[in-house]
This record gives structure tokens, C-alpha cells and sequence, in this order.
């Protein structure tokens, strides 16, 4: 009688243990479904990283003797060493992350007139997984160089196709991504649009998208520049825009013409303009070089009250040459 008793006590148990090693092995094809194609483990490698992780200190990038050369005035006989300190530091750019975005101004008064000098470092780094830093800066390099109007340079002299062009990588004679994308995108959208809306997709649009603020950050300083430039606002504005032109003097001399650049960074470029206001007139220099996944700008230009005594457009361009040159030895350290 007492063994009759555990023998349900026993069955009861046994179907327990059945249905807990039932439990175990459900779970064990759960978790094996879940690791789908696809998944972490099994994506493509995302591009390669930048060669810039950080920037330099954009104030203290220029030598001393390059600021008294560039900007006559700068410092003078006599004056308190707390000034010439001052002076040399130059004004930081204020910025949200200095290993992202860093600048520089400095400002000298002479008797030939104004002198204004900016540096701005901009570190590209690119979210998409498919695009690297590099081929991102090279897109906002092309952008620029397309919204200044370079030439592109003669296919085969190793400097890159800013603005498109045929979008051959610097002294390889092949497509570079970038270009490929562009000439794939611009494809579609002429068979979806027709060819008189094509014009309006260039690379223009480029700086606004997918890099976390940088071209935005490019964007709105190009704006305050121009709005610097044009005057307060409203009328004053148009008038100086309208006449604002490449000099006539120096795209008369390919040798000063808006131009790219060799034998500096991977890219580069320099534009210059003379620009006549009713307060006088300004002549305005701005070379751009790319050097891997980082951006250098260099804007460098001379005012003066004196219609008559114009800026030299070939010292301009050989002193902001001169610090490019310098610059893009800094980052090769």
C-alpha cells in the first residue's frame, strides 16, 4: 500500500523534469534564430577612420615672423611687450569642439591700409559607413572649390577635380568614389527630371548633410563672411555683392588667375577678388587645401580707403602660399 502511494508521486516528478529539459531546449532554438544574417557580427567593415583624430592649436600654428610679414603693422618699435604679446596670439574662433573645428583672426593697421588674416582648421569625419572620412572631405573640398568657380585643373597634373569634373583621385588617373557617386546620382536624376533640372543637385548641397555640423558649421561662416563683407544688411549688401569679381588683373595672368594649386596637401586651391565698396576697396585672398580628412582655409585680405592704390594681387597670393605651405608642414609632423 505505501508503495502504491509514491508510485503518482513519481510520475508527477518525472513529467516535471520532462517539461523543464522541454523549456531548455525551446530556448536554445530561440536564441539560434535570433542571430540572423546580417546582424553585428556579420555586417561589411565599416570605411576606414581619418588620418586626423585631433587638430592643431589654430593661434599658435603661425610663426612669428610669417604674422610681421603678412601683416605689416602687427607689432611696432616700442611697443609694451603686453601688447606684442597680445597681437602675435591673434583672436581663437570660438568653437564647440577644438579636436572638430579650430580658427584663428588676426588684424594689422599700416599706412597702405588693413590687413585681416584668418586660418580655419576643420576636421571631417564621416557617419556613413560606406563613405570614409577622407572621400567625405574630399566632397566638401569639392563643394567649395565649385561654389568659388576654379578651373578644373588639366586632367593628369595630380591635383584632383574640384567642382566634378572628371573626378579622377590625385595621381591615379582612376575615378574617385566621390565622382562616381555624383556621375551615378546625376544619371538618375537626369532620366527622373529631365536635363534642365539636373544643375540644381551639384555638390553645392553636399556641406548641409551627414556630417554632424560640419558643413553646416562651413556653411554659416561662409554667410557671415559675405554678410562682413557686403555690409549691415539690405541695400548695402546687393551693392557690394554685384560688384564683387574675380580681379581683372589677376585672371589676366594665369600665373595669379583662380587656380588650383600643386605640390600642396592632396588638393588645393586659391581664389582671389577685388571688391569695391563705397567706403574704398578690398582685394581678398582665399586658398583651400585638403590634407587627408582635414580641411585648411586660409582667407587674407588687404582694405584701403584709396581707390586709387589697389592691392597687389601677386604679394597676396605668395604670402597666403607661404603660410599654406607652412601650415600643411604642421599637419605633416
Amino acid at each position: 500500500m505505501q508503495r502504491r502511494a509514491y508510485g503518482p508521486v513519481a510520475v508527477l516528478a518525472a513529467a516535471l523534469l520532462s517539461g523543464v529539459a522541454g523549456c531548455t531546449g525551446s530556448s536554445g532554438g530561440d536564441e539560434a534564430e535570433d542571430s540572423k544574417p546580417g546582424g553585428p557580427s556579420s555586417s561589411a567593415p565599416a570605411a576606414e577612420p581619418g588620418k586626423y583624430r585631433s587638430l592643431p592649436e589654430a593661434c599658435g600654428s603661425v610663426g612669428r615672423g610669417t604674422l610681421r610679414d603678412l601683416l605689416p603693422g602687427l607689432v611696432e618699435e616700442g611697443q609694451e611687450e603686453s601688447e606684442r604679446e597680445k597681437a602675435y596670439d591673434g583672436e581663437a574662433a570660438l568653437t564647440y569642439d577644438t579636436d572638430r573645428r579650430a580658427g584663428c583672426r588676426w588684424t594689422a593697421e599700416s599706412a597702405a591700409g588693413t590687413r585681416h588674416l584668418d586660418i580655419d582648421f576643420e576636421r571631417v569625419v564621416s557617419y556613413d559607413a560606406d563613405l570614409s572620412d577622407e572621400d567625405r572631405a574630399q566632397k566638401l573640398y569639392d563643394a567649395k572649390a565649385e561654389e568659388a568657380d576654379i578651373p578644373a585643373p588639366d586632367a593628369g597634373d595630380g591635383t584632383g577635380q574640384p567642382g566634378g569634373g572628371d573626378g579622377e583621385e590625385p595621381g591615379s588617373g582612376e575615378p574617385s568614389a566621390s565622382a562616381s557617386e555624383e556621375e551615378a546620382e546625376g544619371a538618375d536624376e537626369a532620366e527622373s527630371t529631365g536635363p534642365g533640372d539636373g544643375a540644381e543637385s551639384g555638390t553645392a548641397d553636399e556641406p548641409g548633410r551627414g556630417d554632424s555640423g560640419s558643413g553646416s558649421d562651413s556653411d554659416k561662416q561662409n554667410e557671415g563672411e559675405k554678410d562682413e563683407k557686403g555690409g549691415k544688411g539690405g541695400k548695402g549688401e546687393k551693392d557690394d555683392a554685384d560688384k564683387e569679381s574675380p580681379s581683372a588683373d589677376a585672371s589676366a595672368d594665369p600665373d595669379i588667375a583662380p587656380r588650383p594649386l600643386d605640390e600642396l596637401g592632396d588638393v588645393a586651391y586659391i581664389d582671389d577678388r577685388l571688391v569695391t565698396a563705397d567706403s574704398g576697396l578690398h582685394r581678398d585672398i582665399a586658398l583651400v587645401f585638403r590634407t587627408s580628412n582635414v580641411i585648411v582655409t586660409i582667407r587674407y585680405d588687404q582694405w584701403s580707403t584709396d581707390r586709387s592704390a589697389i592691392p597687389d594681387s601677386e604679394e597676396l597670393q605668395r604670402n597666403a602660399q607661404r603660410l599654406a605651405r607652412e601650415l600643411s608642414e604642421r599637419f605633416d609632423d
